[in-house]
């Protein structure tokens, strides 16, 4: 069982599907980051600072005791860490898409053999002298 391991995990598919997940992984962080720190902020900026992730629609509020400690926490539906999170997803996604979309051009261009360039028609061989005597005497003898 130990040899069939080994010949799966060194197998160049494993291999190439693990790089994958590393940098797909690190690719998500990438995103979160720019989504997080750049396109949201611009959001908040332009719907006069509210907190797109903060967004959300209150099912049952907390409920709290005479000091202001929480008793029942609150109950909301997270629209906006939603909004968020999906703004993530259609990043990736078409990042996704566009490599995929390179790779199979890619593909498509090293399977197409290159196509010979058309051959022009061959030239009739020359007649040779006997030939061209013979031509012209019947020509003569038609005369």
């Amino acid at each position: 069982m130990l040899k069939e391991f080994k010949a799966f995990i060194t197998r160049g598919n494993v291999v190439d599907m693990a790089v994958g997940v590393i940098v797909g992984g690190a690719f998500g962080k990438i995103v979160t980051s720019l989504v997080n720190d750049l396109i949201m902020p611009a959001i908040s900026f332009l719907t006069a600072g509210v907190d797109v992730k903060d967004l959300k629609f209150v099912l049952s509020p907390a409920q709290l005791d005479a000091t202001g400690a929480v008793v029942k926490a609150e109950s909301a539906i997270m629209y906006g860490n939603f909004i968020q999170t999906a703004i993530d997803f259609i990043i990736i996604a078409f990042a996704i898409f566009m490599m995929i979309k390179a790779i199979n051009t890619m593909h498509k261009k090293l399977e197409k053999p290159a196509e010979p360039a058309p051959e022009e028609p061959a030239a009739p061989p020359a007649p040779t002298e006997a030939e061209l005597l013979t031509e012209i005497r019947d020509l003569l003898k038609n005369k």
